[in-house]
């Protein structure tokens, strides 16, 4: 793939990634706000599209580590057709793990479609920047989400321990408002600059750009095919994390997302690792159900959830590998 026509296809096609990613990960931030009717399923949607928005605008240090960190695309034709097969591997199992209902990581398919593109290529990959920016965190954010969501749900239930039941609950359903805008704020940020990111780099490749800056119309279209993708909604994880892993009521509810959003919020600002929102949310949830019982939390759901986890990186990988070499045979 060169020349003009080819970095547009690219760009478009970054675009429907984002797009994807965001119905798929739209779950994410109103899941539990809709689950306990905190919100509205149409205003909760509205409300994750408008946080997606504006935290895509916040950073743009994960558009960098995306850009420049993981891969280095080959000099000359091949290299937009890298990044083309990376997105086109990361999209498919975006749309897989929708069809199925089961929340994975759109962040970690990007990656693993850009390491199995790279791969195919002979192009380098990064293996020390993936293992400190994107494997350790992809371990430890879902482990910080699990044992914070515990912990600050001990305290949470202590704090209420002579509260009226009822009467909290309508409390914690008005605060679940503030802490679904904050999970959205926060996917907002972390995922809108993956997106970012491969444009950036596809710019560069293209001779286009000789930095790794991100432009500005680059973070306005990011941002907005995200939130577009949000507001169309993705009703079948919705259930899988409202639901199907622990039943929440307003105040756990609450707590998983403040637990997850800050989350997010350390990792791309201090950390600037592009962490999968949907890990953080999980694990959070997992957390906060333990509280009650142990045997509160559909164990067997979160285990194929993880299962997903587990073969996002290498079946994107894998899907971008066969289009790149299918690619080769028509170029």
């Amino acid at each position: 793939m060169t020349g003009t026509a080819a970095l547009v296809t690219v760009i478009v096609l970054t675009l429907v990634f984002d797009y994807t990613n965001g119905f798929h990960d739209a779950a994410n931030a109103i899941a539990s706000a809709v689950s306990t009717r905190a919100l509205t399923l149409r205003a909760a949607l509205v409300l994750a599209a408008v946080m997606n928005l504006a935290g895509a605008l916040l950073s743009t240090g994960i558009a960098a580590t995306v850009a420049k960190g993981i891969i280095d695309v080959p000099a000359g034709p091949d290299a937009l057709t890298v990044v083309f097969a990376a997105l086109l591997g990361a999209i498919t199992w975006n749309l897989i793990t929708w069809y199925f209902g089961l929340p994975s990581s759109s962040s970690h398919s990007l990656i693993g479609g850009m390491v199995g593109a790279a791969l195919a290529a002979a192009s380098t990959v990064h293996w020390a920047g993936i293992a400190e920016k994107v494997l350790l965190p992809m371990v430890a954010s879902p482990l910080l989400g699990l044992v914070l969501g515990y912990a600050a749900m001990v305290g949470a239930l202590w704090l209420l321990r002579r509260a009226n039941p009822h009467r909290s609950g309508r409390v914690f359903r008005r605060f679940q408002i503030l802490s679904a805008s904050a999970l959205a704020l926060g996917h907002g940020l972390q995922d809108a600059q993956k997106g970012m990111g491969v444009i950036v780099l596809a710019l560069v490749a293209a001779g286009q750009q000789s930095t790794f800056a991100v432009p500005l119309w680059v973070t306005l279209v990011c941002a907005a095919a995200l939130s577009l993708g949000t507001y169309s909604g993705g009703l079948r994880i919705m259930r899988t994390l409202g639901r199907r892993v622990f039943p929440l009521d307003p105040p756990h509810g609450f707590v998983a997302e403040s637990v997850a959003s800050s989350v997010l919020y350390v990792t791309a600002f201090a950390v600037k690792a592009p962490i999968s929102t949907t890990h953080v949310i999980t694990a959070a949830i997992m957390g906060v159900g333990a509280t009650r019982r142990l045997s509160a939390v559909r164990w067997g759901i979160a285990r194929d959830i993880v299962l997903g986890w587990v073969l996002t990186f290498p079946a994107a990988a894998a899907v971008a590998a066969a289009v790149y070499l299918v690619a080769g045979l028509f170029t």
